[in-house]
């Protein structure tokens, strides 16, 4: 009798299981939108200037010396070497 109600709430779960699947998918599907306006924004070289940077973080070889614009701000920056830094970042252009 236990086997059974054991296999009748494994069968049980098993139903309820991809409802909730659904579910958990269809609130993914409804924020997707929000995510999307900053998602559309890719780090890439235009010519002498670099779109979509990411202030503060590491910047490639190809852009050192150079200037970017932050993705979310649209705030200039420059890919520089500060004094004490071991390696080159995005810093706000005074």
């Amino acid at each position: 009798m236990r086997r059974l109600l054991a296999v009748a709430a494994l069968v049980g779960s098993a139903m309820i299981a991809p409802t909730a699947v659904g579910a958990v998918h269809a609130a993914t599907t409804v924020s997707a939108p929000v995510a999307t306006s900053t998602a559309g924004c890719a780090y890439r070289r235009d010519g002498q200037v670099w779109r979509c940077i990411t202030p503060g973080a590491f910047c490639p070889a190809a852009a050192h010396g150079k200037y970017g614009y932050a993705k979310v701000t649209n705030k200039k920056y420059r890919c520089i070497k500060a004094s004490g830094d071991i390696r080159w970042r995005w810093k706000p252009v005074r």
